[in-house]
């Protein structure tokens, strides 16, 4: 995705989280706020972790008010402790008032998945394998999620139904078996959308060499196989896909997946797993 696309679907999600909130109106800052007052708001860090969603935290605050300003002291990416201070906005009162709670809603829910997400790509330092993330996402906030992961040391997977094919047990038991749903998906593919590549779902070695034969998959997901049927699995491929171990896999044993030599590791827990981080907005003065 091109920081273009990211920057359109970001705005119709602010759009869209805006109306939900605010209604026919802000009745809270609508009541007791001047709409001529200004004032000064500070991202409080209340918790350790790795920090995500400052960059979309200024465009939520920008796409409400452009001539506000926001000074950023600790960016996207970076280890964050208790007592710090990561931007400070300034901008009229009641819109602070109107984003305060997209925008935590946003950072401690980014921050929350780029931490756990650091935490299991430190764990497979010194291998090969990269942790993927997964279509297990939160309906309409998918965007920030995978932004997040990325923010964490992570790879996106697929962002959805549209940009790769992935056949599934269900799509191959629907079909008829895996070798007639990667034929009819390479013709597909030939026929509708050229270079969209296609990945397979296998559950066996007999699904690990049929797949392969055919020659038709740019990558074999190997699911829900123990360590020692992956390396089997690997030597079947030997190199002619690519390869992602899935099913199963958490920081106790992802280490004994990786020393496969295994691509990919795609870990859905990265997003419904993690838990928010404790951040807060808070004024500092009025102006």
């Amino acid at each position: 995705m091109t920081e273009q696309e990211f920057d359109s679907r970001l705005k119709h999600l602010v759009e869209q989280a805006l109306i939900e909130d605010v209604g026919d109106g802000d009745h809270s800052s609508l009541c007791c706020i001047p709409e001529t007052q200004r004032g000064k708001a500070v991202l409080k860090i209340k918790q350790d972790g790795i920090l995500a969603g400052i960059k979309v935290a200024q465009q939520i605050f920008k796409l409400v008010e452009p001539e506000a300003s926001f000074n950023i002291y600790k960016n996207d990416g970076e280890a964050m402790s208790i007592g710090e201070i990561a931007f400070d906005v300034e901008a009229s009162t009641q819109n602070i008032l109107k984003c305060e709670r997209l925008v935590l809603n946003s950072i401690q829910r980014m921050s929350g998945i780029a931490t756990l997400t650091n935490i299991y790509v430190e764990k497979l330092k010194g291998y090969k394998t990269r942790i993927l993330d997964t279509r297990k996402t939160t309906p309409n906030f998918r965007l920030l999620e995978k932004a997040a992961v990325k923010i964490g040391g992570a790879v996106n997977h697929r962002f959805g139904l549209f940009d790769m094919i992935m056949l599934k047990d269900n799509h191959i038991d629907f079909c008829g078996g895996i070798v007639k749903a990667i034929d009819k998906a390479y013709d597909y593919v030939q026929s509708t959308k050229p270079g969209l590549k296609i990945e397979v779902e296998t559950r066996t070695l007999e699904d690990v060499r049929l797949a392969t034969a055919t020659g038709k998959v740019f990558r074999i997901m190997l699911d829900n196989m123990s360590p020692e049927t992956i390396s089997e699995a690997l030597k079947i491929i030997d190199g002619s896909a690519e390869t992602e171990a899935s099913g199963g896999i958490n920081l106790s044993n992802i280490e004994s997946y990786a020393a496969t030599g295994v691509d990919f590791i795609s870990v859905g827990a990265l997003i419904h797993q993690a838990k928010s981080l404790d951040l807060s907005l808070k004024a500092i003065e009025n102006s």
